[in-house]
């Protein structure tokens, strides 16, 4: 068990492992609720379970979440359901493993939350605004990561519509044609569904997904809200010990500031720099002979922020 617990650590502590974070939050979430149920339903104490599960569920109507706004956060993180997570995981692993190459691991972590946020507000919206849902909304609850696994996918299918999956049975099939087939699946299985308040936040995200890549190409970023608090919580949690400073370092350190302020704040060295005419048609090159898959994560970072430029 020790052994466990050191593997999900070192997962943690691994920078750009955004990606892999999310799944193992998931699934740490869904096995301490598996193993709550199964002890408080041994020793009769079911009550105590409720209690648990009632934290971590959005409420559909708006007296009760006013009670626990936290739960919109907390609801994309909570599943009980097997096959439920094994879905949203496998979906989260294939689309974010494309936007995490693609952009980053923060614009994925930025997609997988606010995704799930817009979801869960336009669960909240129209349980308590449209009559067919507020007649349905005592004891109705909402969980899952399957909003924020929605934006995801129609963010990748967003950046990168023409990227195939190679399906079982079916073969290379377009990523826009399969994020279409699911939003089509949720929007027939809106009315009259026990899940309608899953429906909704499958939407929800799919609307943010799509929004969150259009604007970010246009040089708009939605998620700087939520690097700002994880980069502010980092900071509070991983302090970084004193540093001895000799004359010479000192002496680098204000050359260094000197020249990001004359560049007027240019990137920092290691990150990816606006490719010019020639490495971007270097990079198209190698896509029509060998395809999206043989660039490096580098390449198709500097291939979208050409984008951006053109």
């Amino acid at each position: 068990m020790s052994g466990l617990l050191d593997d999900f650590r070192s997962e943690f502590s691994k920078p750009n492992n955004t990606l892999v974070q999310l799944i193992l939050v998931n699934v740490v979430v869904f096995l301490t609720l598996l193993l709550l149920n199964l002890v408080f339903t041994l020793s009769e104490s079911s009550y105590w379970y409720a209690l648990v599960y009632k934290q971590l569920v959005v409420p559909a109507q708006a007296s009760e979440f006013i009670r626990r706004p936290w739960t919109l956060f907390t609801y994309m993180f909570t599943q009980v359901d097997p096959f439920h997570i094994l879905f949203n995981m496998l979906g989260l692993y294939w689309f974010g493993r494309l936007v995490d190459e693609y952009l980053g691991a923060r614009r994925l972590l930025g997609l997988y939350i606010m995704g799930g946020l817009a979801g869960g507000l336009l669960y909240l919206a129209m349980y308590n605004l449209v009559p067919f849902f507020i007649q349905q909304s005592t004891n109705v609850q909402m969980l899952g990561s399957s909003g924020a696994f929605f934006s995801v996918a129609v963010g990748a299918a967003t950046l990168l519509p023409n990227y195939s999956f190679h399906l079982l049975f079916f073969g290379p099939v377009r990523i826009k044609y399969i994020v279409f087939f699911l939003i089509v699946l949720s929007l027939a299985k809106l009315s009259g569904n026990t899940n309608a308040g899953g429906e909704l936040a499958h939407l929800g995200g799919a609307f943010m997904g799509f929004f969150f890549i259009k604007l970010l190409q246009n040089g708009t970023d939605l998620g700087r809200p939520i690097y700002w608090l994880v980069d502010g919580w980092q900071s509070l949690t991983r302090p970084k010990p004193p540093v001895k400073v000799s004359y010479r370092q000192r002496s680098n350190a204000n050359a260094n500031a000197s020249t990001f302020a004359a560049t007027g704040g240019a990137a920092a060295p290691g990150s990816v720099t606006m490719p010019d005419q020639d490495e971007i048609d270097s990079i198209l090159d190698k896509i029509s002979k060998s395809g999206y898959e043989s660039l490096s994560r580098e390449e198709k970072q500097k291939l979208f922020r050409a984008s951006q430029r053109s």
